[in-house]
């Protein structure tokens, strides 16, 4: 491999959208297209002896779906996803609110 950061560059080119839209799904006649956020990452080296590596990896969670029924196109999201995000979210925002209090009482 001569140059690892090429290889990774033609590993990557086909993520993006590919992977954060799901293909469509027909069931019961109603139209399903999966959705969820997807993130990458890959790295590579070497030194000056010719020694090199390189790696990466990627995670995806489901956010949701959109769903035709009809001429109706609606987005339902994944309640597991939203809660495994709002629990996080809202402890950080609600330690921030408290020491934002605490700073203006004194």
């Amino acid at each position: 491999m001569s140059n690892i950061a090429l290889e990774l560059g033609k590993i990557s080119a086909g993520l993006g959208v590919k992977n954060a839209y799901g293909e469509q799904q027909d069931v019961d006649g109603v139209r399903i297209v999966p959705v969820a956020a997807t993130w990458s990452g890959f790295g590579g080296g070497a030194d000056d002896g010719g020694n090199g590596g390189g790696g990466g990896g990627g995670f995806s969670a489901p956010l949701g779906a959109y769903v035709r029924r009809g001429d109706t196109l609606t987005f339902e999201p994944n309640l597991v996803s939203l809660v495994a995000v709002a629990i996080p979210f809202v402890w950080v925002a609600g330690h921030a609110l408290s020491r934002i209090i605490r700073a203006l009482k004194k």
